[in-house]
Order: C-alpha cells, then sequence, then structure tokens
C-alpha cells in the first residue's frame, strides 16, 4: 500500500517529466538505429523512472552470474558514449528535480530516488530492473 502511494506522488512529483525525458531520448536513439541498445535501455529505465518505488536498478552480471556484451569492455565503452550524448543532460534533469523537492520535508525521499537515477543516467548498459 505504501509503494502504491508513494508511486502515486512520484509520478506527480517528477516522475511523469522524467519518464518521458527518458522516452524521449529513446525515440532519438531509435531514429539513429546506431543507438537502438541505448534506446531500449532507455524505454526500460523510463518504465522505471515512472513508477520506481519497490523496484532498483542492478548489474546484469550480479543476476547472471557471468558477463556478456553489457557487461563487459564493450558495456562500458558503451556507457561513456552514452553519458556524453545523452546521460549528462538526464543526470542534470535528476539532479534540478532533487533540488527542487529538498525545498520540502515530504519531497526529501523523492528526492533520493532522484539521486539514485541520476546515479543510474552515468552508466545504464549493463542494468536491469528488479522487483526489491
Amino acid at each position: 500500500m505504501l509503494r502504491a502511494i508513494g508511486n502515486i506522488l512520484w509520478f506527480i512529483l517528477g516522475g511523469l517529466v522524467m519518464g518521458l525525458a527518458w522516452w524521449l531520448i529513446g525515440l532519438v536513439a531509435f531514429i539513429t538505429i546506431i543507438g537502438i541498445p541505448w534506446g531500449r535501455a532507455c524505454f526500460v529505465i523510463g518504465q522505471f523512472t515512472f513508477l520506481p518505488f519497490g523496484r532498483e536498478a542492478v548489474d546484469r552480471k550480479l543476476i547472471t552470474g557471468r558477463d556478456d556484451l553489457g557487461t563487459g569492455a564493450l558495456g562500458l565503452l558503451g556507457n561513456i558514449i552514452w553519458f556524453i550524448l545523452a546521460g549528462f543532460w538526464l543526470a542534470i534533469g535528476h539532479i534540478t528535480m532533487a533540488l527542487a523537492l529538498c525545498l520540502t520535508i515530504i519531497g526529501i525521499p523523492f528526492a533520493l530516488q532522484h539521486l539514485k537515477l541520476a546515479l543510474l543516467t552515468l552508466a545504464p548498459v549493463g542494468k536491469v530492473i528488479v522487483q526489491r
């Protein structure tokens, strides 16, 4: 019940805006064709951004127990390219929302969630969203 209330408040207090921002970046990535892997990650994380409470982003290597394209050296390169082209701007959006939400006591838990998502914008390649 608390997760549902948290997710509803989150959606109103920035989740909708930032989720749509992730999806917009995903659409741009899909248009470039070479960016399809990043676009797919944007849609998954965008959906996570809409309703994050009760879920978390973890390294795919923790789930599978082995490296793959997204968790190895190519994943690192992908994350560097991602951060330069799009991740930086999404991080600024999440940090701005967090600063605005920190102005009230009620907004602090939501600000912390925005900061977690800002960290996710640094390296989304190789991550998977799981239930807590």
